[in-house]
């Protein structure tokens, strides 16, 4: 069986779509191909990073990646998901051949302010958010 490629774009790739990769991985299983990227990459929200080791879920070494890079490719995606503002989803490239496109909006952990603990106060509700979304959805295409 052909697995299910799925890819999750933000505007840097440093935090939700990060986030919703390691959640697709973690509970989806061999089912699925899954990997992120951003519009502009940028460098891992470590507030993020901690919030998703307080988890059990270690994504320190991930790269953050150009969703250009696989538009140019030609690569094939069964769901491209954004993550992001209504706004900024609007730039993301259309990919040929995809089944389906879809946006879930989740708010922009970097956009947070406050000291390091709010801002992972905040984050964790975000990364909670996506957690939930991921679970729905696998039982939506079940």
């Amino acid at each position: 069986m052909d697995k299910i490629k799925v890819i999750f774009i933000c505007v840097h790739n440093s935090a939700r779509s990060q986030m919703a990769e390691a959640f697709l991985k973690k509970y989806g299983g061999e089912k699925f191909e899954v990997t992120s990227a951003g519009l502009e990459p940028g460098i891992l929200n470590p507030v993020v990073v901690e919030v998703m080791q307080e988890i059990g879920i270690d994504i320190s070494n991930n790269k953050t990646k150009s969703v250009f890079d696989f538009y140019k490719n030609g690569n094939f995606f069964n769901y491209v998901i954004t993550v992001c503002d209504e706004s900024q989803s609007e730039r993301c490239p259309l990919f040929p051949g995809v089944v389906k496109q879809m946006h879930w909006s989740f708010a922009d952990p970097s956009s947070f302010d406050g000291t390091f603990e709010e801002k992972k106060v905040k984050t964790r509700k975000v990364r909670d958010e996506i957690e939930i979304k991921i679970k729905q959805w696998l039982e939506e295409i079940k």
